[in-house]
């Protein structure tokens, strides 16, 4: 098996008869050093099972397959998931699923490495990270996303996405990828993110429940960041049948939990978190 190049992508899209689709995110890995990369900042460890999304032309995969460690890759295009299934034929320790991986019902897995659709990362993160028990990552995203995910202090990247990823996961180390690494090459710039699980995990994201209520509240509530916490909180309960909570009654509860009544945009990631688990109890009692 060959380290993809650029000719090599060349010829085996020309062999297939596709060209590659942007609705599905394919920008295919050219350079081998970027794919070594993943795998040495991943530290795969024996008897950890890895989850690949999108694995494409098998850039990726064709350095996996080398572990012994069990692998799960989902690929949604099915041309592309019958020629890997041809490619790597050979190998027991991998396991094709020709499936949309936000619909599918993933194998239980410690690693996730990946090349993800840049245009899905959102819902991505979401199925895979934001759980009880989430994986470790070694992931290549957009750059923009990645400068949400780890600045907290700025308040133009200050966003949902910041708040809920930093609910269940943290930075480990971050490298600019060249888009010219790709094949076609992405109009966006890129990351190499390593992020682990965060430890502890605030006690409202442990439970589905909670989890799911914690989702709703910060994607509520970030649209109206530079406003005021009573507003916000009355925001984000308009749209609920059963609300009947005056802003006499979101003040009085504000002042129980001695929360100022500051912009949203001052509290950083920890503190909104903190909040929804106040705001959650405050509905359920």
């Amino acid at each position: 098996m060959n380290d993809m190049n650029k000719s090599e992508v060349l010829n085996i899209i020309n062999q297939l008869g596709i060209r590659p689709n942007k609705n599905l995110g394919q920008n295919f890995l050219i350079d081998k050093n970027t794919a070594s990369k993943m795998i040495i900042e991943s530290q795969i460890k024996k008897n950890q099972s890895i989850l690949e999304i999108g694995p494409g032309l098998g850039a990726l995969t064709e350095n996996l397959v080398k572990n012994p460690n069990q692998i799960y890759a989902y690929e949604i295009d099915t041309v592309l998931f019958s020629y890997l299934s041809k490619k790597f034929s050979g190998y027991q320790n991998l396991h094709l699923f020709n499936e949309d991986i936000l619909k599918a019902k993933i194998q239980s897995h410690d690693l996730v490495i990946s090349n993800i659709p840049y245009t899905i990362t959102g819902p991505i993160f979401e199925k895979v990270f934001y759980t009880s028990q989430p994986p470790r990552g070694a992931l290549i995203i957009e750059n923009s996303i990645a400068e949400r995910l780890f600045n907290n202090n700025t308040y133009k990247n200050f966003s949902r996405i910041t708040v809920t990823f930093n609910a269940f996961m943290k930075l480990v180390k971050k490298f600019k990828i060249s888009r010219f690494n790709f094949f076609p090459v992405p109009r966006i710039e890129l990351s190499l993110v390593i992020i682990e699980p965060r430890k502890p995990t605030n006690q409202l994201l442990m439970s589905n429940q909670g989890r799911l209520f914690f989702l709703k509240f910060v994607a509520g509530v970030m649209p109206f960041k530079n406003k005021n916490l009573v507003n916000v909180i009355k925001y984000f309960l308009k749209n609920d049948k059963k609300f009947n909570h005056s802003n006499r009654n979101i003040e009085d509860f504000l002042n129980e939990n001695q929360i100022k009544n500051d912009k949203l945009a001052k509290l950083d990631s920890d503190e909104i978190i903190e909040l929804s688990r106040k705001v959650y109890n405050f509905l359920n009692t």
